[in-house]
């Protein structure tokens, strides 16, 4: 029969992980770990994901509140303004080192 780890099973299981990920690495790897195992817990008793969404959105509102939609033509002239931005930024950059090898 199996049992539970007891305490010193534990502690040699969380030398063996801290010695394969690093200190870095475990508390991302123990938060993926706890979140794996909650899904796992949740779907086993049947209970939905509650937190705080609904798995289907109402069909009446299409737009989430305090959500301005914003026009196109706008987006557009927005989006051509920021790549001109960045292109003359790319330009300057590359102009610089000339200057100090000079």
């Amino acid at each position: 029969m199996i049992s539970a780890p007891g305490p010193l099973e534990l502690i040699v299981i969380l030398v063996v992980a801290l010695i394969f990920l690093g200190p870095k690495r475990l508390p991302d790897a123990a938060r993926s770990l706890g979140t794996g195992v909650r899904e796992f817990r949740d779907s086993l008793s049947g209970e939905r994901d509650d937190h705080g969404y609904d798995e289907e959105p109402d069909e009446d509102d299409d737009e989430p509140d305090g959500v301005d939609t914003a026009d196109p033509e706008e987006l557009k002239g927005a989006a051509a303004e920021a790549v001109k931005n960045a292109s003359e930024n790319d330009s300057a950059d590359e102009a610089e080192p000339a200057q100090k090898q000079s």
